[in-house]
């Protein structure tokens, strides 16, 4: 693993979410009729083109963070700063945060451990810990695989406790291993499932196992696009992000496949880049899209430190 994967991985999923945020909330018509096919700005949240909204900003500060090692107590504060002291913005204020993520943030504020704040109720499956959870991926050669998917579900509970969540966190991990290695697409999608799946036969995960049948099966790629939902929840993200990355042949394929589906764009976009990044790597990206992206510095410089600190 060189710099060229944190960085393209990083990257891709700030590409994925600035691709989306001007059109956050469109319906797939709408898409349709008027599909994303650059780097625009303005629309649903009026920020210039190339700006990343709460996807990017967590995973960055993830990424900062686990280049001082795994500190769940760490993460939090730095979730925290960002909520409440606009810490790794694009422009200086947050402008987009969902419900649940919200929430257990100001349970942090008041004093929660990071482990115990988010929400583990059935309604607190929204996409907002996968959306972040790539940088975690990054570290598979200095942990062990069932330590490394145990602090991804950890990593998790801060803002999404929901055992469902955990496992699509833990599923997207392992899928993005197997393309850190060096797995073509295909490859990595069955060989990730078939790693997470070792862990995910034990009983604690016996009642939600169920309901990945579709992505653990090994054909997510052939879902019918009807079948394929892009809004809030986080087995659709995953889903619909697997789904778009095995259905193109190129980085700004797969991104703009995933914002074109509509509804939750930034998301899936960020979730789908972060995948398509580390497999087509920077040199394959657009790089008009590149140039645009708000801090792009300070994220190439993030890199080489989270690159450094984990070859140290």
């Amino acid at each position: 693993m060189n710099n060229s994967k944190v960085l393209s991985g990083l990257i891709g999923v700030c590409i994925g979410d600035a691709l989306g945020v001007p059109v956050e909330f469109s319906s797939r018509h709408e898409r349709k009729i008027n599909p994303v096919t650059e780097m625009i700005g303005y629309g649903a949240h009026n920020q210039p083109p190339g700006t990343w909204s709460d996807d990017s900003s967590m995973t960055l500060c993830l990424a900062e963070c686990l280049c001082d090692g795994f500190d769940l107590e760490a993460i939090g504060q730095s979730f925290y700063k960002w909520r409440y002291e606009d810490y790794w913005t694009p422009r200086g204020k947050v402008f987009d945060i969902g419900g649940t993520t919200a929430a257990a943030i100001s349970r942090i504020k008041k004093g929660r451990p990071a482990i115990e704040a988010g929400g583990r109720e059935d309604r607190n499956n929204g996409n907002g810990s996968l959306m972040r959870i790539l940088p975690l991926a990054y570290t598979y050669k200095n942990t062990n695989f069932p330590e490394l998917i145990q602090q991804v579900h950890d990593c998790s509970c801060i803002t999404h406790g929901h055992v469902r969540s955990q496992m699509a966190c833990g599923i997207y991990i392992s899928i993005a291993i197997c393309l850190l290695e060096g797995l073509d697409l295909k490859t990595a999608y069955l060989q990730g499932i078939e790693n997470i799946k070792k862990i995910y036969s034990e009983e604690k995960y016996a009642g939600e196992i169920h309901r990945f049948r579709k992505v653990l099966g090994g054909e997510v790629q052939n879902i019918p696009l009807t079948q394929i939902h892009a809004g809030g929840y986080v087995l659709d993200t995953l889903e619909a992000s697997l789904w778009c990355l095995l259905n193109t042949n190129s980085f700004a394929e797969a991104v703009l496949k995933a914002v074109n589906l509509g509804e939750d764009t930034d998301t899936t976009g960020a979730v789908t880049g972060g995948l398509a990044g580390i497999y087509y790597g920077i040199e394959n990206m657009p790089k008009e899209w590149i140039e645009v992206i708000a801090r792009k510095d300070d994220i190439v410089n993030l890199a080489a430190r989270l690159e450094n600190a984990l070859s140290d």
